[in-house]
């Protein structure tokens, strides 16, 4: 259905007209969920990530994700949303909307019920996280330069096109991913991938412990994302309504099942239950939810996050210890394989009346599904793969994409920064 509203706003953008009357429940909600997305990116993820690196670094990271959200706030601005929900072809939208041209106080999204300018800044909120979930990859050896630069040109040539693709009306429209498996968590993990691989392991990596220097921190950064995605998956509705409140329902029920999880399996491995560990776990469970939490039903969402945090703990595994690709928080492994169980399993668990129970107001073929899903998993994850590759590359012919040893020794905050995440006086 929302993919029909979005078919269908293209048309009623360029005539200036809504097709419905402003709901002021429904307005409060999504103004309280633009809010909490924002949470999860300043401070819950900026926070997380700074406590995952060593001390040397907590600063660098910190700036790497405040650095984000401003950068992409101005883009979306200027031509992110237009190129992401205006009419163009199959794989980009139009210019008709740059620096938010007919976009005024009183003007409603085309199709909802809440202010237009309210839905620029949910979806804005959507490509600040994306980009910044990337820096998990390259923590503690990229130049902040470079990253900056990175950050910009993938944001326009992988989040913009992924997003008007599948939420746009573009070409994968009949895709069923609810707040972002693909569009989210897929371009970060494969970004995220492509990005280790070609800036290569952190000096020491794997020889030697980098182990988090500020668990504290972690936690409550972890904490803030679990709260935060309510805004996510529930504020995907664009309503106050069941389907909020059934996306709550499941974004909560996957998180706390995936930390139990990846806890379960670490106690029995390890010995000992870590607060990393659940709330990696956790992490795994939300993201895993996300393109599912529309369609399924508490008991998929049980199921999904029991697949969440077996298959995303032994992935981190196989990413690390057995490839040996630097991944230094994890992000391909968590948000990447999670993105892509969730699209996955929306096929079976999402149908109405099928296997496990679900919310979804349609019905559709498992099978049939599942393709169309598997082709969105393709499309989009080659692209990113291919784009964050070429502008790696452009970006390396003219400045350095990571640290000199030696400043990756001193730590990026001194280095970088010229400042210290604790007084050690």
């Amino acid at each position: 259905m929302i993919k029909k509203l979005l078919l269908l706003s293209t048309l009623l953008f360029s005539v200036g007209i809504s097709a419905e009357e402003l709901n002021s429940g429904d307005t409060a909600w999504i103004l309280t969920s633009t809010a909490l997305v924002l949470f999860m990116t300043l401070p819950g993820l900026s926070l997380f990530y700074a406590g995952l690196v060593r001390s040397k670094n907590a600063i660098s990271v910190l700036m790497q994700c405040f650095a984000i959200a401003c950068i992409v706030s101005v883009a979306w601005v200027v031509y992110g949303y237009s190129l992401a929900f205006t009419e163009g072809n199959g794989f980009i939208g139009g210019t008709s909307a740059f620096f938010l041209s007919g976009i005024g106080r009183d003007t409603l999204a085309p199709g909802t019920t809440m202010p237009h300018s309210l839905f620029v800044i949910f979806q804005m909120t959507f490509a600040i996280i994306t980009p910044a979930l990337v820096v998990g990859a390259f923590a503690e050896r990229m130049k902040f330069g470079a990253m900056c630069l990175f950050s910009l040109l993938w944001f326009t040539a992988v989040y913009i096109p992924a997003c008007h693709m599948i939420w746009g009306g573009g070409y994968l429209a009949d895709v069923k991913d609810f707040a972002g498996g693909l569009v989210v968590h897929l371009t970060c993990g494969v970004g995220a991938l492509v990005i280790a691989i070609m800036l290569g392991p952190r000096k020491g990596f794997p020889s030697s412990a980098m182990p988090p220097h500020n668990r504290t921190m972690v936690v409550t950064g972890a904490a803030m994302l679990w709260v935060g995605w309510f805004g996510f998956n529930a504020g995907s509705s664009w309503a106050a309504d069941g389907l909020a409140g059934m996306a709550m329902l499941v974004t909560h029920i996957s998180a706390a099942t995936g930390a139990l999880t990846w806890m379960a399996i670490e106690w029995i491995k390890g010995g000992k239950p870590t607060i990393v560990g659940i709330a990696t776990g956790m992490v795994a469970g939300l993201a895993t939810i996300t393109p599912a939490a529309g369609s399924v039903g508490p008991e998929g969402a049980l199921l999904i996050g029991i697949m969440a945090g077996t298959i995303c703990f032994y992935a981190t595994q196989i990413v690390k210890g057995v490839i040996g690709i630097d991944d230094s928080l994890d992000v391909f492994p968590v948000h990447g394989v999670g993105g892509i169980i969730g699209i996955i399993m929306v096929s079976f668990l999402g149908v109405q009346g099928g296997f496990l129970g679900s919310s979804a107001g349609e019905t559709w073929i498992p099978m049939e599904q599942f393709i169309i899903q598997l082709k969105g998993i393709a499309v989009i994850g080659g692209w990113t793969a291919v784009a964050s590759w070429l502008i790696l590359k452009l970006i390396s012919s003219f400045t350095p994409l990571r640290v000199s040893e030696e400043e990756e020794y001193e730590g990026l905050d001194i280095a970088e920064h010229e400042e210290r995440g604790y007084d050690l006086t």
